[in-house]
C-alpha cells in the first residue's frame, strides 16, 4: 500500500536559512503546527486543495544552509523588533527554534571557497541527504531564499551537464553562482528545487539536463508578492475592456537586506528583468514602463510600491490609475514558500520531472510558462492540483 504524502514526514531545506523570509516561514510553520495562528495567506489551505494529498504542517521538518552564523532564534527576535513577527507568536514558538538550529549547516561563499566547486556541491548534497535520512523523511524540497545575484552569462560549459561537471572539478573555476550550486546540490541529492529569487538557480541548460537525469522537479522564479502581483491582475483588466495603456511607471522603496543588495545596479538587473517581463506579455505590446528600485534603509522589511498608469479610452479621452502597495515583504513571501513546499512534495510524489509550469501562479518569471495572467494561472494551478492523488484515491 502506498502511503500518501500527507502521512509521511517532509523536509524543507532552505538555502539562506537564517534570512528574513526563511525565518518568517519557520516561525509561521512552528505556529501552524501548534494551531496558534490561522493559515492566512496559505493558498493550499483553500477549498480547491482540501482533498489533495499534501504534507501536514505537523510533519514538515526544517533544515538548511546559510553563510551567516547568527542563530535563527536571534534573527527571529530581530524580526520581532522590526514588526515582522508578532511578539506573542515569537514567545510561543521560541522553544522550537533549537531543533531547527540543530539542522542548519554552513553554506558556500565563493569568495572564501577553498577547493573545487564540485567538492562544495557534493558536500552540500551530502548535508541534504543526511538531513533526510536522519529525520526519516520521504522527500525534501530545497528552497532558495538567499540574496539576489547578478545575471549569469551563458557560457558553453553551462549548456551541457557533462561539460559543467568537468569544469566544476577545476580548482580555478568559479563557474556557478551560489544559487545554482544549491540547485545542483538539490538535484544530486534527489530533491525537488524551488527558486523564490530571480537568481539563475536551476535555469541553466546544464542544470535542466541534470534535473531530467535525476528525475526531479523544479519551479521558479522570483516569488510574486506585491507590485507585480497587482500588475498581473490589473493589466488584463485594461486589455479585456479594450483600453489602451500608454505608459506604466513603477517605483519600489525597500530597506533591509534586499534593499542593500538591490542598491547595486548589477545585482538589481536580475530583479528588474523578472519584474519588467510581465507587462509586455499581458498588454500585447511594449509600452513605456520605467521602473525604479530604491534602497531606503529605515524601512527594513516594510516595502512600498507605487505605480502610475496612463491609458486612453473612447474618443481618445485619457485617464490615469494609481495604486500604492504597502506590506511586509517577508510576511507576504513566507506563506507562499510553505505552499510551494507542500505542492512540490506532492508533485515529486506524483512523478513530476523537470519544470512544473503549473506553479506559475506563485512567480514573476515562471519557468516553463509564458502567461502572466493571474486568473489563468490560478485556474491552471487548481486544475493541476485536481489531477494529483487525493485523500480518497
Amino acid at each position: 500500500m502506498t502511503v500518501p504524502p500527507a502521512d509521511v514526514p517532509t523536509g524543507i531545506w532552505f538555502n539562506g536559512a537564517r534570512g528574513s523570509v526563511a525565518t518568517t516561514a519557520v516561525t509561521g510553520l512552528l505556529a501552524l503546527r501548534e494551531n496558534l495562528v490561522a493559515p492566512i495567506g496559505c493558498v493550499t489551505e483553500g477549498a480547491a486543495f482540501e482533498n489533495v494529498r499534501l504534507p501536514r504542517w505537523s510533519q514538515i521538518v526544517v533544515g538548511g544552509h546559510d553563510v551567516v552564523n547568527d542563530p535563527i532564534e536571534k534573527r527571529a527576535e530581530h524580526l520581532v523588533g522590526t514588526g515582522v513577527i508578532p511578539p506573542e507568536v515569537y514567545r510561543a514558538v521560541r522553544p522550537g527554534f533549537a531543533a531547527v538550529e540543530a539542522e542548519l549547516r554552513e553554506g558556500c561563499q565563493l569568495a572564501s571557497l577553498t577547493g573545487t566547486q564540485h567538492e562544495a556541491i557534493e558536500r552540500m548534497a551530502a548535508d541534504i541527504a543526511e538531513f533526510r535520512e536522519r529525520n526519516g523523511l520521504a522527500r525534501v524540497v530545497v528552497v532558495n531564499v538567499a540574496s539576489t545575484e547578478p545575471p549569469v552569462p551563458l557560457v558553453d560549459d553551462l549548456r551541457d551537464a557533462d561539460s559543467l561537471d568537468r569544469a566544476l572539478r577545476d580548482p580555478s573555476s568559479r563557474l556557478l553562482p551560489p544559487s545554482s550550486m544549491a540547485a545542483l546540490a538539490a538535484f544530486r541529492a534527489g530533491c525537488a528545487f524551488v527558486d523564490f529569487t530571480p537568481s539563475a538557480g536551476a535555469r541553466l541548460p546544464a542544470l535542466e539536463q541534470t534535473a531530467e537525469r535525476q528525475r526531479v522537479p523544479y519551479a521558479g522564479s522570483d516569488g510574486k508578492t506585491g507590485e507585480t502581483l497587482l500588475r498581473t491582475v490589473l493589466a488584463p483588466m485594461f486589455t479585456s475592456r479594450a483600453l489602451r495603456v500608454l505608459s506604466w511607471a513603477g517605483t519600489n522603496l525597500l530597506g533591509g537586506g534586499d534593499g542593500a543588495t538591490l542598491a547595486d545596479s548589477v545585482t538589481a538587473e536580475s530583479k528588474m528583468r523578472s519584474k519588467s517581463g510581465v507587462l509586455p506579455s499581458l498588454l500585447g505590446e511594449d509600452v513605456p514602463a520605467p521602473l525604479h528600485i530604491d534602497n531606503v534603509p529605515d524601512l527594513g522589511d516594510h516595502k512600498t510600491a507605487w505605480d502610475h498608469i496612463s491609458f486612453e479610452g473612447f474618443l481618445g479621452i485619457r485617464g490615469t490609475l494609481q495604486f500604492t502597495w504597502q506590506g511586509v515583504d517577508s510576511s507576504l513571501a513566507a506563506p507562499l514558500v510553505l505552499d510551494l513546499v507542500r505542492l512540490m512534495a506532492a508533485a515529486q510524489a506524483a512523478g513530476s520531472v523537470g519544470p512544473v509550469p503549473e506553479l506559475a501562479f506563485f512567480f514573476k518569471d515562471p519557468v516553463g510558462l509564458d502567461s502572466h495572467d493571474l486568473a489563468k494561472q490560478q485556474r491552471q494551478l487548481v486544475e493541476w492540483a485536481g489531477s494529483l492523488p487525493t485523500s480518497t484515491s
